[in-house]
């Protein structure tokens, strides 16, 4: 899917019949200038879904941005102003509004994340709990806000979990038949002993799921340089510090896009008075 079908299928969504207020109030076009409002603190992203939003109900608007993705906007500064026919940016509004304030939330929670990791070697990731057809953009919005992206799909590399080696006859069994697979793979760790088998059969990565502090500690002491090392599981934002300092690689976090809060913006109209 592009951004201008999913542009044109929420516009659709949101005026099956047309914009029956506006309609009803027998509005004509009133052309002037409209402020986009950041009403938080916020990291942006999704600039180009808002954009095309307006352009698509309004091809004459000029849409000029005073930042642009990955920037941080403060409260009460004007993110873009939007001059053209406010009657076609009022139907707008809305939908512009719900793809820009869910992709800049995850950006701004991602940022509060990655400031936790501030003088350590520890990258933030995401995950694949993303909301189904829109992880393209979900996971650009982590990058905007300085994470980095876990892998993209199913297609996109082996991650072998709990449920994998129960059905692949046993943990030493899948290790076996990964190692025989010639591919590079990650494997998820719940104890040291798991831990020394994941280094033994040769995993590129280790995922120390649901460790305590302590535990994790005592698992990098084992783990060689080679190996990369991922924390996951519980990972809250007043626990990233102290994960970072152990001085693992990556701290994996769901929640970056399936419990990041909307960022606050508006729209103010400023009518073009009639001469």
């Amino acid at each position: 899917m592009t951004i201008d079908f999913l542009v044109q299928e929420a516009l659709k969504e949101d005026m099956p019949t047309g914009d029956i207020t506006t309609e009803s109030l027998l509005i004509k076009n009133k052309f002037g200038i409209a402020s986009l409002i950041a009403k938080e603190d916020l990291v942006l992203s999704g600039t180009e879904f808002f954009e095309k939003t307006v352009l698509s109900l309004d091809p004459q608007a000029e849409v000029k941005w005073y930042f642009k993705d990955s920037e941080l906007v403060l409260n009460g500064q004007e993110v873009c102003q939007i001059s053209g026919d406010q009657v076609q940016l009022l139907k707008a509004e809305r939908v512009g509004l719900n793809f820009l304030g869910p992709l800049s939330g995850i950006a701004t929670l991602t940022r509060l994340f990655v400031n936790e990791t501030k003088g350590t070697q520890t990258k933030i990731l995401d995950t694949r709990k993303t909301f189904p057809l829109y992880r393209e953009w979900q996971k650009k919005a982590v990058r905007d806000g300085g994470g980095q992206n876990h892998r993209i799909n199913l297609s996109d590399g082996i991650l072998a979990k709990e449920n994998h080696f129960e059905m692949a006859g046993g943990f030493v069994n899948g290790l076996k038949t990964l190692q025989n697979s010639g591919q590079k793979f990650e494997v998820e760790v719940t104890n040291l002993e798991e831990l020394k088998l994941a280094i033994e059969y040769g995993a590129y990565r280790v995922m120390l799921d649901n460790m305590t502090n302590d535990e994790m500690k005592e698992a990098l002491e084992l783990i060689p340089s080679a190996i990369e090392t991922e924390a996951s599981g519980n990972m809250k934002l007043d626990r990233i510090a102290s994960v970072a300092a152990l001085g693992v690689d990556f701290i994996s976090v769901g929640a970056l896009t399936h419990s990041a809060p909307c960022a606050d913006l508006s729209l103010l109209f400023h009518l073009k008075k009639e001469s």
